[in-house]
């Protein structure tokens, strides 16, 4: 049987009086069900209560109220019963009214957050605080074992791969296996920014390609930004004669370069 493993909203409604609880769906029903049977013995009953935890629980209410929601009539040939005030029948119809309203709201609310335990996720991802300008979120693809280091591959948005060299204690550290999810973050200074490769043979082992959508200069360096193909994005740090000496524009195609050694790995805590 396939799994149904969605998160949805829950709610429940309680009411209070000042700081202390006065009652929620357990305690309603209650008095619901003295209102029915007209005796709290039978009411407790049919809630599988003790009589003395029903007493309780009326006892507080009637107490947090500050008037009687529900009282004993003496006499009668059962010898008395026992029956909801009139604050009590609107207290019981008022509350009703309200968690039928309560209930459609956290089911509509519970409908529009269909995707809510990838926003979890997601703002978990956004909590993490780091001075590396570039955070790719990836699924560890390959791992590489060496004598000191090890050489992770990480897949990132639009399948492009990212090469890791960490050591084989960082490895073990972080529990990285194939498959399991690792960010990896990248300072905007260790990136080169490329035009034309040219075939160019490089030791730099990570190459990024895809097109410059912004070009921010200052005072003496340019803050390059490349979108990469599924809607990733790398920025790089160069001199603004760098810049102007490769002729960056918004609209061009550029490849960001980085040294594996270069590749911080760290994972969600």
């Amino acid at each position: 049987m396939a799994r149904n493993d969605n998160i949805a909203l829950k709610g429940q409604l309680w009411m209070t009086v000042g700081d202390q609880n006065l009652g929620g769906p357990g305690r309603i029903e209650l008095l619901a069900r003295i209102a029915e049977h007209g005796s709290i013995t039978q009411a407790a009953k049919s809630m599988k209560m003790s009589y003395k935890a029903a007493w309780d629980a009326i006892d507080h209410m009637n107490n947090l109220a500050r008037q009687p929601l529900v009282e004993r009539m003496a006499g009668g040939k059962g010898g008395g019963s026992t029956r909801l005030t009139a604050r009590g029948e609107r207290l019981v119809a008022s509350f009703r009214l309200i968690e039928r309203a309560h209930r459609r709201f956290v089911d509509q609310l519970s409908k529009e957050a269909g995707g809510l335990e990838e926003d979890l996720l997601v703002i978990g991802r956004m909590s993490m605080r780091t001075s590396a300008r570039n955070q790719f979120l990836g699924t560890v693809r390959n791992i590489r074992t060496g004598a000191v280091n090890d050489e992770i591959e990480l897949e990132i948005v639009g399948a492009q791969k990212i090469i890791a060299i960490i050591t084989h204690e960082s490895t073990v550290n972080l529990g990285l296996e194939v498959g399991s999810e690792a960010f990896a973050l990248v300072k905007a200074p260790s990136v080169i920014i490329m035009i034309d490769d040219g075939g160019a043979r490089l030791s730099a082992r990570n190459r990024l390609a895809g097109t410059v959508s912004r070009v921010q200069a200052g005072a003496v360096n340019a803050e390059v930004v490349i979108d990469l193909p599924g809607g990733g994005a790398i920025a790089a740090i160069v001199t603004n004669e760098s810049a102007s000496n490769l002729a960056l524009a918004v609209g061009g195609k550029a490849t960001a370069v980085f040294k594996a050694s270069s590749v911080i790995i760290g994972v969600a805590a």
